[in-house]
């Protein structure tokens, strides 16, 4: 989800996008997964999603400012994957702009599950969310490669989003009363903290519509469109966007083990997450809203100084 500091709601389609025309790709590209069943699932901020069949999903930009986004997600996924113990979506065939579609595609596995905001993990799961962010940022001995990408709103320090995260708390400080002192005061701290001199591999955009869940349990990770390095602070924030109960909080972050400045950044990085999902979700998404509210809440909740 890409975050340009944007304070209208959902961004509209660039393109309008059908099964007729997905099928129609399909037949030009991929012709031997064109038989397949084709369904239209939810569209988020940045793509169209279609399953294809019981096996596969389609993954297609929905405007121009998401197309290098699935570009990246085709280079990097593949590479990173191995080192999850959860799912992921790398890619399995890649789609070109063709037939009037403007953008480069995905053909991606179908992986089973509820989204996280439906279907909650347990809060034993703390610890495998944990397990999931140690071996992301530091699971392997390599250095990050000098061609990683690096995202602009992701993993940056927290001043440079300072105008863009103040503004929105503004906005909902008159609206909701999700902005407390406590968000305030962790949101300062985080400010005050020193910024990351460390880069790692980061998911970028790791709230709870990203995340799958079977029978209590993680089992997949969605949309790497945000993926990059940077300050891992800004995935620990999945701490309070993902888990509801606060032991469960506090288990995950023993098991992570930040030091006093990346967790006062994490806290900085749910307040950004929290109000971006609110602010925008209010307006039009419902289930970004909740997602945000809840964060802030569960933030206040934990917040001492």
């Amino acid at each position: 989800m890409l975050d340009g500091g944007m304070t209208h709601g959902t961004p509209p389609a660039e393109v309008s996008l059908d099964t007729t025309q997905v099928c129609a790709l399909l037949r030009q590209q991929h012709p031997d997964l064109a038989h397949l069943p084709l369904q239209m699932l939810d569209a988020g901020f940045d793509n169209c999603m279609f399953r294809l069949g019981e096996g596969y999903s389609l993954r297609f930009p929905r405007r121009s400012a998401a197309a290098a986004l699935v570009l990246k997600e085709q280079e990097w996924l593949p590479k990173l994957a191995p080192r999850l113990a959860l799912a992921v979506p790398a890619p399995l065939r890649l789609g070109l702009p063709g037939l009037g579609y403007p953008w480069h595609w995905s053909v991606l596995p179908w992986l089973p599950g509820s989204t996280a905001d439906q279907s909650p993990p347990d809060a034993q799961e703390a610890v495998g969310l944990a397990d999931f962010l140690k071996a992301l940022h530091h699971g392997v001995d390599d250095p990050v490669s000098p061609h990683a990408p690096r995202n602009p709103v992701r993993g940056c320090p927290l001043a440079d989003r300072q105008h863009a995260v103040e503004a929105r708390l503004s906005r909902l400080r008159q609206h909701t009363d999700a902005v407390t002192l406590q968000v305030d005061a962790a949101w300062q701290k985080a400010l005050d903290a020193p910024a990351s001199t460390q880069d790692v591999w980061l998911h970028g955009d790791l709230h709870p519509r990203n995340i799958l869940t079977q029978h209590g349990k993680l089992s997949a990770i969605l949309d790497w469109g945000d993926l990059g390095i940077g300050d891992a602070a800004t995935d620990l924030a999945s701490v309070w966007m993902v888990l509801d109960d606060p032991t469960a909080r506090q288990r995950a972050l023993d098991r992570y083990a930040p030091d006093t400045h990346l967790l006062a950044r994490a806290r900085g990085w749910a307040v950004s997450f929290g109000s971006l999902l609110l602010d925008t979700g209010r307006l039009d998404h419902p289930q970004h809203a909740q997602i945000g509210a809840a964060c802030l809440r569960r933030l206040s909740q934990d917040y001492r100084p």
